[in-house]
């Protein structure tokens, strides 16, 4: 053990030092610091916790990343089937990806008593993954779709308090067609589940069903479908797999990433890097000035031990040192 090391240990230990006038100024110094440490790990949790929970419920609505055609782009509507001559290899050879679904939109109107909403059907197969979405069901279950075409839908509470619909009601959808002219179609649902994401813009919008409705509607084969909705192991990868697909598909299909989709939700949410930030800077601040209130009070209080060092040969580097390890200790 130094020289500097031993004397700083001996003045933390003794007991006039802890009963001294500035015992509590010190005290005070450390408590602030603490303080400001759990606000800083408070800022940073909060807001990475908030980012995490926005960006796993967009992505379960729509995935990290969409993938249809250019025609497809402008309505909540799939107006094409996507193009069957699609290379599927880029997705399945790309360890980036968990899993790709095959979906479709179609906007409609649900009218109930004297209440109606424009509302999107999201048309859904049967090997569709309700894992990461399924954690938002509040009542009842996931629609059934192995069988015949299924006429069960899953809504959000929104619609359900809206149009008031509750579980095992069934209402009316109008499915509006591309001409003006032609007739509406209409198809009976049965709602046998509810859900709450908590993202009112999404839970006032879309309902999820059997897409076969979809492809019924638009004409359709059984192997057509609108989007290919891709879920990525990470959601750091949504901008490099994005980039990367655009270039290797054709120009007349549109790759889009949900930071491109909502770009809206996602600047809001680049916000808070720069309000931690901020929090950070202040904390820092603050504490470095009470540690620095703190050095200086022991400093002060211990001019008789600093006449005694540099009596007995120490030099300022020593001296220095010894209230800094104190400092340190504290």
């Amino acid at each position: 053990m130094s020289f500097e090391s031993y004397v700083a240990k001996r003045l933390v230990k003794s007991k006039p030092y802890k009963n001294t006038v500035s015992s509590p100024i010190i005290k005070i110094s450390i408590l602030s610091i603490v303080i400001g440490i759990v606000m800083m790990i408070i800022s940073i949790s909060s807001s990475v916790g908030l980012q995490k929970t926005i960006e796993s419920k967009v992505s379960s609505f729509f995935g990290h990343i969409s993938i249809s055609n250019f025609e497809n782009n402008s309505s909540f509507s799939s107006l094409n089937s996507f193009v069957n001559d699609f290379d599927y290899n880029l997705l399945q050879s790309n360890d980036k990806i968990k899993y790709f679904q095959k979906v479709a939109y179609k906007s409609a109107l649900i009218i109930k008593g004297k209440s109606f909403e424009g509302v999107v059907f999201k048309g859904l197969s049967a090997d569709f993954n309700w894992k990461n979405f399924s954690n938002y069901i509040t009542t009842g279950r996931v629609p059934s779709l192995n069988n015949d075409v299924s006429n069960e839908v899953l809504i959000s509470e929104n619609l359900s308090k809206k149009l008031l619909i509750n579980l095992d009601d069934k209402f009316e959808a109008t499915f509006f067609k591309s001409s003006s002219a032609s007739n509406p179609n209409k198809r009976i649902f049965k709602v046998v589940g509810i859900y709450s994401s908590g993202l009112t813009e999404f839970d006032e919008v879309y309902f999820f069903g059997d897409i076969r409705h979809v492809q019924k509607m638009n004409k359709w084969t059984k192997d057509e479908f609108g989007n290919i909705e891709i879920f990525l192991k990470k959601y750091s990868y949504t901008n490099d797999v994005s980039d990367d697909l655009y270039n290797q598909t054709p120009p007349n299909i549109s790759v889009m990433s949900i930071n491109e989709k909502f770009p809206e939700i996602f600047n809001w949410m680049s916000l808070f890097d720069f309000n931690v930030l901020l929090i950070i800077i202040i904390m820092i601040l603050v504490g470095g000035i009470n540690m620095i209130t703190a050095l200086l009070v022991t400093v002060l209080e211990k001019t008789t031990v600093i006449g005694i060092l540099k009596t007995i040969g120490a030099s300022n580097k020593s001296s220095r040192s010894i209230f800094l390890i104190n400092g340190t200790s504290l």
